[in-house]
Order: structure tokens, then sequence, then C-alpha cells
């Protein structure tokens, strides 16, 4: 597993001394949000499916490309114990949780009188309920140092709906409703909450999606990312890993200290519909 160095840039070790828990970040978008806060020097704790060798190579990268502490909780987030497990042990090595990116999730695809009850909750659970307990297992710490970054990684479907997705829909909607009340509730603690919400992101999990589509469909490649992947997005482009990290750094730097119960669309316009 390669460890990619992020550029220098005016947040370079701007969160030294902090310490970033990041739910989902074996992989993809919360793997890209891990190196970004790392490179900025802050101590992560690591969560998500993967090998055993995998992710201790991982850590091992991360640490010697760095130079920061690396923890890996492979907490189940569909379980409210495991997850308070996952923050204890994270406070107990570190003493702090001062970042928290709530990004994990999962999706499933039916229409709504067929979809099944199991899937309902799974869906619920990990992609809202997870990020309640998380939220409501950091706040005291944050409050008690004067200091908090909550990070909620939605999707433009939190924002506007699609047809068949009728579980992750209410999900990154209601994540959206949580990160304001935590803002809210948090604002005068100097701690903040904020819900990035990404259109179609190039993972390799879109990229397998496309081949998957293009055979089912008979198209060309092409015609699937324009014609139905980005469908809906004007710029008919994927964001990327990098650049949804970039925001997230942002976000958890002194900087974005006024920036709190936002929901952040970084969508190609999606959303602008």
């Amino acid at each position: 597993m390669t460890i990619h160095a992020m550029p220098e840039t005016a947040t370079h070790k701007a969160l030294s001394g902090r310490v970033a828990l990041i739910t989902g970040s074996t992989s993809g978008i919360g793997l890209g949000v891990a190196r970004a806060l790392a490179a900025a020097g802050a101590d992560v704790v690591l969560n998500g499916l993967g090998a055993g060798d995998e992710i201790a190579a991982l850590q091992a990268d991360l640490r010697a490309e760095h130079g920061v502490k690396v923890l890996y909780s492979g907490a189940d987030l569909s379980d409210a114990a495991a997850i308070e497990d996952m923050m204890a042990m994270s406070v107990a090595a570190f003493g702090r949780v001062d970042i928290l990116v709530n990004n994990a999730g999962i999706q499933f695809v039916s229409p709504l009188e067929s979809f099944p009850p199991a899937r309902w909750h799974a869906v619920l659970a990990v992609n809202l309920t997870a990020a309640f307990h998380t939220t409501r297992l950091a706040l005291p710490g944050m409050r008690e140092r004067g200091f908090g970054r909550i990070i909620n990684v939605a999707s433009a479907h939190g924002l506007v709906a699609s047809p068949f997705k009728a579980a992750y829909v209410a999900a990154k909607h209601g994540l959206i409703g949580l990160t304001k009340v935590t803002a809210l509730e948090a604002a005068e603690a100097d701690i903040t909450c904020n819900a990035i919400c990404p259109g179609y992101v190039w993972t390799p999990l879109v990229e397998r999606q496309i081949d998957d589509q293009a055979i089912a469909h008979g198209v060309p490649r092409d015609a699937v990312v324009r014609d139905i992947l980005l469908a809906q997005q004007p710029n008919k482009r994927f964001a990327t890993v990098e650049q949804l990290s970039a925001l997230a750094l942002f976000l958890a730097t002194p900087e974005a200290g006024s920036i709190t119960g936002a929901a952040l669309p970084m969508d190609g316009g999606w959303t602008a519909h």
C-alpha cells in the first residue's frame, strides 16, 4: 500500500499536537483525509476494513512519512459498544481527540416497496447513528479543552434525492441535520461542526462501477461516466480524493474557526440545479 506525500501548503504542520480520528479511513476518501491530516502533523486513529498486514503497513508508512503516531481500531460502526471502545482507546492512547471525521458509509439501492428492512437499518446505523455516537463521546473532551473540529462526510444526496436510494438519502439528510445541531450546541466552546457534501469522487470503487455499468448497458466507459454517473454534475468531472481531503484539512485548522453548521457541496454544480 503506497503512501503519497501531500504537497507543501500554508497549512503544513498546522495540526501538530492534535489528534484526529477518522472513521472508514483504510481506503478511499477516509484514507485520503487521514493522509492530509497526518501530513499537517496530526496523530491519527484509523478505522475501517482491510487485511491485517495491509493495515499494519499503512500505519508504518504514515508514521515513517510524516513522523506522527498512528493507531488503528477495527470497530464495527453498527455497534454502539464497539464505538465506545474505539473512542476510549483513542483517549487512553493519546489523551484526547481534537478532530473527528465521520466518513464511514455504506450503500444499498432498491425501490422503496422492496427495500429490505435489514438493509435500511444497516445503512442508517453506519451512515448516521455511528456519527451520533462518535460525536456525543468526543464532545465532552473537546469542551474541556476549548477546541474541537467535527467534520461529517455527507453527500450531495444529503441535499437532494435520487430514486432507489431511500436509506442512503435519508441518512445523509439526517447527517446534515446532526451537523447543524452539533454546531449550534457547541458554538461557544470553539468547537465547529461542518458537513462536506461530495458528488461522485474518483476512487477505485467508482472505477469498478464504471466497468460494471459499461458491461451491463453495453456502452463505452466514457458514456457511462458522462450520461449515467455524472448526469447530474454540470462540470462532468469527478471530484478527487485530494480535493476533498484539502477541504477537510482546512476545516480542521484554526483558520476555519468561524465556519460551522455548514453543508459544503463539492459536487461540480449538481445541487445548483
